[in-house]
């Protein structure tokens, strides 16, 4: 699942033929749930569930984050495709 990112304009404009597109860091929800953990009550008791989420996150490799429900942020948490073979 990837999140649209705005591309912001350049004044020195697009190279020749260079049409990619940015897209969102795989781990960018659980920042985003960090952040609103620090938002709600107490930071000491907020923050550390959803941070350990986020590193973890950050330590995996790709298509094997953690699939833990989000803190604080009302997405749909990650799911891990399963390849049959």
């Amino acid at each position: 699942m990837s999140s649209p990112v705005p591309r912001r304009e350049s004044p020195w404009g697009l190279p020749e033929g260079d049409n990619r597109q940015p897209k969102a860091h795989r781990c960018n929800d659980r920042v985003e749930d960090v952040v609103q953990a620090c938002f709600e009550g107490n930071p000491f008791k907020t923050i550390p569930g959803p941070f350990k989420l986020f590193w973890r996150c950050m330590r995996s490799k790709p298509g094997e984050e953690p699939t833990e429900p989000f803190y604080y942020l009302q997405l749909e948490p990650p799911k891990r495709e399963v390849h049959l073979e």
